[in-house]
């Protein structure tokens, strides 16, 4: 019968690496006695990172003595305790292979239910002191598994393990893992999966995710249950487009027209996307990197983007007031996952300042469909002179039967019309959203300055609006995501040290590029060297949260990803340039 060989717990604790503090609790060390299991966690235990780990469908962490004997041969080590995997339950017995999603099991005085795999991340790396344990554990499948608490109780050392309930479906640990994780999975296996109740959330939305684009014909590559995938930009690298038009939107934005040199058509973007530039400001400089949205209809025949020109803003400056028609630029194929999805929930365009672009794209592609859907258009300005795209928005409302717009001025000026020029003097917050009627169950893209994004994202949750149903853009660096480390804001700047001899990498939203050096073994560490914000966990190419969008260049994976993403993104945490690279950092 399997047993409980060891239980193991431990607290948060700051450790050293690459010569940073991660707050982890990956190390845990077994005691002696019963303790009392809760729906939580176990007396004595606690997680340090909750977006990974722990919480109802996460509370005690499971790893079993065969795969500790496997890691050992395969590994050539001997100096394993228990606790070595971050688990809480060492076991005899309930291998990956076997165990299922859904399957019930009574310990001591306690009932235990298996929600779903583990998912790795770069900390089990650092407690085995190999960094390559997280891809180690989902290639070799034996990543060990999660139980949720059914009936509290006391557990111990010693106690035998009694399995009550078959899960449905009988789709075990290994199975759903490499399910996720590794490439070559069926609609079929997909769709069991999805009938275990007991299969925590956020595996439910990741293969409901994966199914969605099995049903679809746009694309097969990638894996959309890690990470948002996009279509395979229209072409790589740089195409020359010449500068067909300008007009001034206004005081402030400047929209220019782009019209593709080779006459050759344009692949249609989707509304919400954006381009890079890549501007050449002095010839005794290497050129700079700039992004903006695409702000009218999709067209064949041209693009649009509209700039914001910023006090000291190189890249605005010089297409605002250096630019001239006829003149040629540098354009990156579309690219982007803040688009307009497919439905017909009321959708709410909300933006601010120059932020109106995105959405801007979103309105004209909604009036062209002479769509049905309840659409509102709700944007902050200072005043008239600082409102672009005032008549333009109106026209497109006039098209659709069931489109509203709401203006709002922060300093509206004494010409500024009441009723005419704007709706009401203030800024855009829930409170507003409320008061004209917006209702919780719409969809809502935002976009604009960051503290107006933070605010109404914090307002909508607060408000009770599914976050599913929240869709922003950010202009300028991403949020990083870094789990275990706090987030400090540092100006991107070149590394510290000579430069490199390898090729450049560029990184556009940042507007920096550095010469590679083969002393980072990635280009996530190169990033991290230049303060630029980037995201990741596992570091080995299993997560796909460091996925990028590869504007230009091409690159080489070592070690080789699990699963690659889909073309035209990159995993920056185990690449390497071969060639100039552009990435969307």
């Amino acid at each position: 019968m399997p047993q409980l060989l060891s239980l193991n717990v431990g607290l948060p604790r700051d450790v050293t690496w690459n010569s940073k503090t991660v707050r982890t609790a990956i190390w845990k060390s077994s005691v002696d006695g019963r303790r009392m299991v809760r729906k939580l966690n176990i007396d004595g235990d606690a997680q340090a990172d909750l977006a990974g780990h722990g919480g109802e469908q996460r509370a005690v962490f499971v790893y079993q003595m065969d795969s500790y004997h496997y890691w050992e041969r395969f590994l050539g080590r001997n100096d394993f305790a228990f606790g070595q995997f971050g688990e809480n339950f060492t076991v005899e017995g309930l291998p990956d292979s076997e165990v299922c999603i859904g399957d019930r099991y009574r310990i001591g005085g306690a009932i235990f239910e298996v929600t779903q795999p583990r998912v790795t991340c770069y900390r089990v790396g650092i407690r085995m002191n190999e960094p390559r344990m997280a891809a180690l554990l989902v290639a070799h499948r034996r990543p060990g598994f999660y139980f949720r608490v059914l009936q509290e109780g006391e557990v111990g050392a010693g106690d035998d393990i009694l399995k009550i309930t078959d899960g449905p479906e009988q789709t075990s640990v290994a199975k759903v893992d490499a399910l996720l994780y590794l490439p070559g999975h069926s609609r079929e296996q997909l769709e069991r999966a999805l009938r275990i109740p007991a299969l925590s959330k956020g595996w439910q939305s990741s293969f409901q995710a994966m199914l969605q684009q099995d049903l679809s014909s746009k694309t097969t590559a990638g894996n959309p249950g890690l990470a948002t995938e996009e279509q395979a930009p229209a072409w790589p690298g740089f195409r020359q487009m010449r500068v067909a038009k300008i007009n001034k939107e206004s005081d402030s934005v400047t929209s220019l027209v782009l019209s593709p040199i080779d006459g050759q058509r344009l692949a249609l973007f989707q509304a919400g996307q954006f381009v890079v530039l890549r501007l050449h400001l002095d010839p005794d400089k290497p050129p700079v990197l700039r992004s903006y949205s695409l702000s009218d209809l999709p067209a064949a025949d041209h693009f649009r983007i509209s700039v914001k020109n910023e006090l000291n803003g190189v890249g605005s400056s010089f297409l605002c007031n250096r630019t001239r028609e006829g003149d040629v630029l540098d354009v990156s194929a579309p690219r982007g996952s803040f688009t307009l999805l497919p439905s017909q929930t009321p959708v709410v365009l909300l933006s601010a300042g120059v932020g109106a672009t995105p959405v801007m794209s979103m309105l004209h592609t909604l009036a062209a469909e002479r769509s049905q859907r309840e659409i509102w258009w709700i944007y902050g300005a200072r005043n008239r002179g600082d409102h672009p795209f005032a008549e333009e928005s109106r026209s497109l409302l006039k098209q659709l039967s069931r489109g509203r717009g709401y203006i709002v001025y922060s300093r509206p000026a004494a010409i500024d019309r009441i009723g005419t020029d704007f709706d009401a003097p203030g800024h855009i917050d829930v409170a507003l959203l409320e008061r004209i009627g917006v209702s919780q169950g719409c969809e809502f893209y935002l976009c604009g300055p960051a503290s107006f994004l933070q605010n109404m994202r914090d307002g909508l949750r607060n408000w009770g609006v599914l976050a599913g149903n929240v869709h922003t853009e950010i202009f300028g660096s991403l949020e990083a995501v870094t789990p275990g480390m706090a987030q400090v804001d540092h100006t991107p700047h070149l590394p510290q040290g000579p430069p490199g001899s390898g090729p450049p990498v560029s990184f556009a939203r940042s507007g920096i590029t550095a010469a590679w050096d083969p002393k980072f073994a990635s280009l996530l560490e190169l990033a991290e060297a230049c303060d630029v914000p980037v995201r990741w966990s596992c570091r080995t190419g299993v997560c796909h949260t460091c996925m990028t969008g590869l504007i230009a260049g091409s690159i080489a994976y070592q070690p080789e990803p699990l699963e690659r993403p889909a073309p035209g993104n990159v995993l920056v945490c185990c690449s390497q340039p071969n060639t100039d690279v552009t990435l969307d950092l």
